[in-house]
């Protein structure tokens, strides 16, 4: 039985995560349980699971939290804030941690698991893309496995299994297409956040919708890829799979090309970095090609989704660039989500602070610049809107 910590476990990778531990509580067992602010969902998870450990990222929280499970035998540990949940990412005999938490908030509990020889099942792209040049030299310094548990990379990963060294030449990530896909660009110009988050395939969380409608999600994945495979970007291509069954292809040095399939289910690939390198019997709805139907696939406009020559850029830029592209994104589409800025603003947004960062990119940036980045994008962001909004007040007074 494989003894599992799982961070974010209140949004979409968390629950299905339990789902998957609830269905095999043979296989998996919860160690901890860290979320951000979802009190009665927390407590259901912690009734149910009996972690040894539990956490919410939101301090004021914290009482409501211990008041919801007063009569639980025995209490778990209960911490609160940033320094809980890296409390319960290091914490006890957990092998695997499951990194769920959305965004940059993500990075130092996987540095503190990584430190605590715990095995990263990784969920939170934003990790990697931002921390890279740490998290990197901490997997191989402290030997532990880094698995990734989104659909694109853990299909690069189950189609490389037995591929000899040297043997991969090109990635080809597939993209959905989100939400605007079947758009006239010109329409971009009303979109609304409704719109933004009806995603034609997937359920997600608000801000991974958000950026499948930008195709930042694809970008960043690209970045992602370039550091879990080490892959040049120049061999790494997207491609417009609107049916989303084939999650991600390689192609080899003979021209062979290897496709993993699926339906669009989160459960495959977590299921598949929980249990790497064994793979569990399942009674999940097979695919049937026959239903599938037709499975297609068109170049990437640019004009609709500039996010991806931004990601491109900000990785081949390297240092502390990614980190800032990504915070960029992260506050853009909050912003957004916040109705205080249009759609089209985020890539505006993302290039604008991008550009300002480059005299200053570090090329070998510690955790302590990366972090600094993270924080100097946001805020650039931040005073971008105020500007705005500002001159928008000008103009309606004149």
């Amino acid at each position: 039985m494989k003894a599992i910590t799982l961070l974010g476990s209140t949004g979409s990778i968390g629950t299905q995560t339990l789902d998957i531990v609830s269905q095999y509580p043979e296989q998996f067992r919860i160690v901890g349980l860290a979320s951000g602010r979802n009190v009665e969902l927390l407590a259901a998870q912690i009734r149910q699971f009996r972690p040894s450990i539990a956490a919410i990222c939101e301090e004021d929280k914290l009482p409501a939290l211990k008041e919801a499970i007063a009569d639980l035998d025995p209490q778990p540990i209960l911490l609160a804030g940033e320094a809980g949940v890296i409390e319960v990412a290091r914490y006890g005999e957990a092998q695997t941690v499951v990194t769920g938490i959305v965004g940059c908030a993500g990075l130092l509990p996987t540095i503190a698991a990584i430190e605590a020889g715990k095995d990263i099942a990784l969920a939170n792209k934003e990790t990697l893309i931002a921390g890279a040049p740490v998290v990197l030299p901490l997997i191989e310094k402290h030997q532990v496995k880094l698995l990734p548990a989104d659909s694109e990379h853990s299909a690069i990963f189950q189609c490389l299994q037995g591929v000899p060294k040297g043997g991969l030449r090109r990635i080809l990530l597939t993209a959905s297409g989100g939400a605007f896909r079947d758009w006239d660009v010109a329409k971009l110009a009303y979109v609304t956040v409704a719109d933004a988050l009806k995603h034609p395939n997937w359920s997600m969380g608000r801000k991974i919708t958000v950026d499948s409608a930008t195709l930042m999600n694809k970008g960043l994945e690209v970045i992602e890829a370039h550091f879990l495979f080490g892959m040049d970007y120049e061999h790494i291509d997207i491609v417009i799979h609107p049916q989303s069954i084939i999650h991600s292809l390689i192609e080899l040095q003979d021209t062979s090309v290897l496709a993993q399939l699926g339906w669009a289910d989160m459960r495959l690939p977590l299921l598949y970095a929980l249990s790497f390198p064994d793979r569990i019997h399942t009674d999940w709805q097979q695919l049937d090609l026959v239903k599938a139907g037709n499975l297609t696939f068109r170049e990437p406009d640019h004009q609709k989704y500039p996010c991806m020559k931004l990601a491109y850029a900000a990785g081949k830029a390297a240092g502390s660039m990614p980190a800032v592209l990504n915070a960029a994104n992260e506050q853009a589409v909050a912003l957004f989500l916040d109705e205080k800025i249009h759609f089209l603003d985020i890539p505006r947004c993302i290039e604008s602070v991008c550009d300002r960062f480059s005299a200053d990119n570090s090329a070998n940036p510690s955790l302590d610049d990366i972090v600094a980045a993270d924080k100097w994008a946001r805020q650039e962001v931040l005073m971008a809107t105020e500007n705005l909004e500002k001159r928008s007040r000008i103009i309606s007074l004149r």
